[in-house]
């Protein structure tokens, strides 16, 4: 069964009125109090680029006055770039290399949560969108991933992410009006995605919104998960369903 829900956070900036600032507070740092806003542009002004030993230093040092919970030992590459840090909290020992994107935004979701001793590569993208990210401990999120989530996403401990896996709980828009523009249209919720412990994604994977994987799965590169799999499983593949014309409504049957 799909609900519907009114959808991501860029929509409604981009349909209301409003200020600048306040679109802007609202897409990035989260905060309204002035003194907040001015600590987030400082702290990426001054420390978000800064190279060597020096910079991962102090970037261990600041960023968890941002942060809502940074652990020991957690450490930053440059160019991470983070919104609405406030609702991002990071475990001990947790790895975020160069040219990351965390991204928490959203007016009441939960944010994104990246447990002890978690690898987040290269220019990897995890974004909430109203949405909830869970990443277990000890998972490895190699680079050019993209999460995304306007509802909830969960891996378990010890997952493995080859390079640009994307996975998107939510995402798909109701299409059956056709004087309405499909990204003002209700986004469908399936349930998320839950992805058991210790799975193996290869690379390229995409995981589609309602799925769940079961502990201990291999996924081969450049498959696209859209039904539910079992405990163990090992899959490879994709298929492509049959296209209709949006305005005769989908086939029967």
């Amino acid at each position: 069964m799909m609900n519907t829900f009114p959808g991501s956070t860029q929509k409604e900036l981009i349909s209301r009125e409003g200020s600048l600032s306040g679109k802007y507070s609202r897409l990035f740092s989260g905060r309204r109090d002035p003194a907040g806003i001015v600590w987030y542009e400082l702290v990426n002004l001054l420390f978000a680029r800064l190279p060597g030993a020096v910079g991962f230093g102090l970037r261990k040092l600041v960023y968890p006055t941002l942060f809502g919970r940074v652990g020991r030992g957690a450490i930053f590459g440059r160019n991470v770039t983070f919104r609405h840090p406030h609702k991002i909290r990071i475990g001990e020992g947790a790895v975020i290399d160069d040219d990351v994107v965390l991204d928490a935004k959203g007016e009441a979701n939960a944010g994104l949560d990246i447990g002890a001793n978690v690898y987040v590569g290269r220019s990897a993208i995890l974004s909430c969108k109203e949405g909830s990210i869970e990443i277990g401990d000890f998972c490895n999120i190699s680079s050019r991933c993209t999460i995304l989530s306007e509802t909830r996403v969960r891996l378990g401990k010890y997952c493995f992410l080859a390079g640009d896996c994307y996975l998107v709980a939510g995402g798909t828009h109701s299409i059956d009006r056709t004087d309405v523009p499909i990204m003002f249209q209700p986004s469908l919720d399936r349930g998320g995605i839950d992805i058991g412990e210790d799975v193996w994604l290869g690379a390229g994977v995409v995981v589609l919104d309602g799925v769940t994987i079961g502990r201990g799965s291999v996924v081969g590169a450049g498959s696209v998960v859209s039904h539910s799999l079992p405990e163990y499983s090992v899959v490879t593949g994709s298929r492509v369903k049959k296209i209709w014309d949006r305005r005769q409504g989908p086939p029967s049957g």
